[in-house]
C-alpha cells in the first residue's frame, strides 16, 4: 500500500484552475519531487494534501485512509507533517524554544507542581535539533540565524511533530550553494533514520536530481511526466517545457 494515493485532484481559484486533475501516487520510504515552472500548481498541490486548500474534486488517501477534506491539525495528528516556502517560526523565541513548543504540543505535555517548564521535553528538543544541525545554537534567538538556518529550523518543528510522511515546499530557498549541498545530506540521513517518507518541491535541479527517486513534473496544474531521475532527465517533452534543452542528454 503506498504511503499517499491521490487521484483526480482538482481545485481552481476563480475559475482559473491550479490543480487539474493531478494523480500522484507515493510508495513508503521514497524521497519524492515535484518540479515544475513557477506557477505550474506545486504549491496547491501541498496546500491540498495538507489540509490548508479543500480541493473542487478528487481524493487524497494517506496509508489507505481518505484524508480528502480534513483540517491542517487533523492531517498533522495522522502523521503528516509541512514546511513552506516561507520560513515560520518564532523569532522571539530561542532556537530550543521554537522546537520545544512543538514537542510539548504533540506530546501533550502540560505543566505541573513537580516540574519546571524550562526543562520539559529538552531532551527530545534537543535531538531535533541535532538532526538538522543546530544543536550548538540552540540559545541563540531564532530571529538572528541565517535564511538557511532559518529553513533547517523549521524543518525541525515540522519533524518534532513525528511525521512519517514530510511535505517540503522548496526546502533550500535562500541557502547559499555550501549550505544546499548539506541540506542535501542531512535531507536523506534523517529520512533514513527515521523511516520517513520525504515529497518536496524545489526549483535547484542539481538537489532534484541528487536526492529524488523518483520525480513527477508539473505544469499548468497537470502531471506531465513521472519518472526515476534519469528517465525526467531525457524526457523531451520536460526539456521543452520547463528545462529548455539544458539536460539533454
Amino acid at each position: 500500500m503506498p504511503i499517499l494515493h491521490i487521484k483526480g485532484l482538482k481545485k481552481a481559484f476563480r475559475g482559473v484552475a491550479a490543480v487539474a486533475g493531478v494523480d500522484l501516487t507515493v510508495e513508503d520510504n521514497q524521497i519524492y519531487s515535484v518540479i515544475g515552472p513557477n506557477g505550474a500548481g506545486k504549491t496547491t498541490l501541498f496546500n491540498l494534501i495538507s489540509g490548508y486548500h479543500t480541493c473542487d474534486r478528487g481524493h487524497v488517501y494517506f496509508k489507505g485512509q481518505e484524508i480528502t477534506g480534513l483540517p491542517p491539525e487533523k492531517i498533522v495528528g495522522i502523521g503528516i507533517g509541512r514546511s513552506f516556502q516561507v520560513t515560520s517560526i518564532f523569532p522571539g523565541l530561542t532556537v530550543l524554544e521554537n522546537i520545544r513548543s512543538t514537542v510539548l504540543v504533540t506530546g501533550k505535555k502540560g505543566f505541573s507542581l513537580f516540574s519546571q517548564a524550562s526543562k520539559l521535553g529538552t531532551k527530545d528538543s534537543e535531538e531535533t535539533l541535532s538532526l538538522v544541525e543546530l544543536l550548538d545554537k540552540r540559545n541563540e534567538p531564532a530571529g538572528v540565524l541565517s535564511a538557511g538556518d532559518r529553513k533547517k529550523l523549521e524543518l525541525g518543528i515540522v519533524l518534532a511533530t513525528k511525521p512519517k510522511l514530510l511535505l517540503l515546499d522548496e526546502p533550500t530557498c535562500g541557502m547559499s550553494t555550501a549550505e544546499t549541498g548539506s541540506t542535501i545530506q542531512m535531507i536523506r540521513k534523517i529520512a533514513q533514520e527515521m523511516s520517513l517518507t520525504v515529497l518536496f518541491t524545489e526549483h535547484k535541479m542539481d538537489m532534484v536530481f541528487n536526492v529524488s527517486s523518483y520525480i513527477s513534473v508539473m505544469n499548468f496544474g497537470t502531471i506531465i511526466a513521472s519518472g526515476r531521475p534519469e528517465e525526467i532527465r531525457n524526457n523531451q517533452q520536460v526539456q521543452e517545457v520547463y528545462f529548455g534543452g539544458a539536460y539533454a542528454s
